[in-house]
């Protein structure tokens, strides 16, 4: 006939070694930690670095949507002035951010140097 007879071909490298076998899960671990952890530590360390130098004076805003200026600092909490006679007592965590009294506005005007005319 025309067809060769098949011959089962002897298996090249066997089971594998450990670390072919760990190499997939140690690089998930990797790409975790440098893309989701690592980030997350230091938005939470400038975070905390923000808290500890909320001033009397300074404009907050919290989380909760409130904006008001620090009346008052204590250990764990802070007073803002949020309207003439009302102030509000909020827990220092809840600062989302914090605009230093005496600091200037930013400019937020976008000035595109391309554009003829100008």
């Amino acid at each position: 006939m025309f067809i060769s007879p098949a011959f089962a071909q002897s298996a090249t490298g066997g089971a594998g070694g450990l670390l072919e076998l760990l190499f997939p899960i140690i690089l998930v671990f990797a790409i975790i930690y440098f893309f989701i952890i690592r980030p997350q530590q230091k938005r939470q360390k400038d975070h905390q670095t923000m808290l500890a130098a909320l001033r009397r004076g300074d404009t907050v805003v919290t989380q909760g949507g409130l904006i008001g200026k620090i009346a008052k600092v204590e250990d764990n909490e802070i007073q803002l002035d949020i309207a003439d006679d009302t102030r509000v007592t909020i827990i220092k965590s809840m600062v989302l951010s914090v605009h230093v009294k005496g600091a200037a506005a930013k400019d937020t005007n976008v000035k595109d140097s391309n554009v003829k005319g100008k």
